[in-house]
């Protein structure tokens, strides 16, 4: 089966797998739209530019090993779309030769293009955007959601932190629009759970903390009142990884920094996932972030999807992958299934620090009448979405 790339200004290369010489062939697009990366205070940890690519080609690796003995041919073209360049005109073109899409893109982008006459019926993964609404009042039939949104993130948090019995909590806010979802998400998954954050305060970020870290802290949070654990909403990592031991009071930090709840940690090392990491390292020569996870969960889906269906046609493959019967091992320790009200991947979140996995919520305790995964974010009687209905 020859390799088709998409003609398209931005970057694109076609790679392929696990050919045989009859069977089904699945193509399916990796499209990325590259962001302005927003200038952060410190330069010794820069994300790589390949963040999601590789999770997209390590799924795919992981499609053909068991493909290879199925007669089933995976092929993923590569489409990065550069900063300025026309994103609906690449998301048209990947449509006209794929039905099957892995897309790494803000929130508003992967709405413009699940909207387009071209993606109806079309299978469309969002391995990027946190975005609540997303999953709610601007659903789409056609998106699923591999990464975990601000909801599921926050509540996560949450539930370790109130597993501890450390409810009495303050919050620092960074400008940005990440920023204000994530603190939206935390003020929300407190009131859940019964936590109570008593102050807030919002950073200033023309502070550099590079030079005044010593001096604008202490003063900054001294009329906190007492708390146990000092939130922070900081997505670019602009000021949150300063305020540990350089708060007025000492206390644990958790959010965008400190503890930190997220799709994946390079900390998680139970249930395979230490086998998991060592292979995405060899090809990467890095560690596995949250959105190489979520790429590599969408293919994975898509590749359990057709072991099980023996089809590439995109209907089939949605309907199996929100019905009952589907699971996705995905290293967590929990079978991975899909919310058929929304679209959204259940999933554990690890809650981790620079160093050590903290906790794997969903936390012991926190009950559900079908899925202790579903307290994790908004569930079915709380939605907004009425696309899968």
């Amino acid at each position: 089966m020859p390799c088709k790339t998409v003609p398209l200004s931005a970057a694109a290369i076609c790679v392929a797998a696990g050919q045989a010489a009859a069977g089904i062939d699945i193509p399916i697009a990796y499209l990325e739209q590259q962001v302005e990366r927003p200038a952060v205070l410190t330069n010794l940890d820069r994300p790589p530019e390949d963040i999601g690519l590789m999770g997209a080609r390590l799924g795919l690796a992981d499609n053909a090993q068991t493909g290879s003995f199925m007669g089933h041919a995976y092929s993923v073209s590569e489409v990065v779309v550069p900063i300025g360049d026309d994103w609906l005109d690449a998301a048209r073109a990947a449509l006209a030769e794929h039905r099957i899409l892995v897309v790494n893109a803000p929130a508003e982008e992967m709405l413009a293009l699940a909207d387009l006459p071209e993606a109806e019926g079309a299978l469309i993964f969002n391995a990027s955007a946190e975005s609540e609404a997303l999953r709610e009042e601007a659903c789409r039939a056609n998106l699923l959601h591999t990464m975990p949104s601000y909801a599921m993130r926050a509540d996560a948090l949450m539930q370790f932190l109130v597993s501890k019995r450390w409810t009495d909590l303050v919050m620092i806010t960074g400008q940005r629009e990440a920023d204000i979802a994530f603190a939206e998400a935390l003020r929300g998954s407190a009131t859940k759970f019964g936590a109570r954050i008593r102050a807030e305060r919002e950073w200033d970020m023309s502070s550099d903390m590079r030079r005044n870290i010593g001096q604008e802290f202490p003063r900054f949070t001294q009329d906190f009142p007492s708390h146990h654990v000092m939130l922070v909403a900081d997505e670019a990592g602009d000021f949150g990884p300063y305020l540990e031991f350089n708060a007025w009071e000492p206390r644990p930090v958790a959010g965008s920094a400190g503890a930190r709840p997220d799709a994946w940690s390079d900390r998680v090392e139970a249930y395979g996932a230490a086998q998991l990491q060592e292979r995405f390292r060899r090809m990467a020569e890095r560690s596995m972030r949250p959105v190489d996870y979520a790429t590599w969960a969408a293919m994975r889906s898509v590749g359990e999807a057709v072991t099980r269906t023996s089809s590439a046609d995109p209907d089939t493959l949605r309907a199996y992958i929100l019905g009952a019967d589907f699971e996705l091992a995905a290293f967590k320790g929990a079978a991975i299934t899909f919310r058929d009200w929304n679209g959204q991947m259940r999933q554990p979140m690890p809650v981790a620090t620079r160093t050590a996995l903290v906790a794997m919520p969903p936390m012991e305790g926190f009950l559900h009448q079908s899925s202790t995964l579903d307290t994790l974010g908004r569930d079915r009687p709380e939605t907004a979405c009425t696309a899968f209905e």
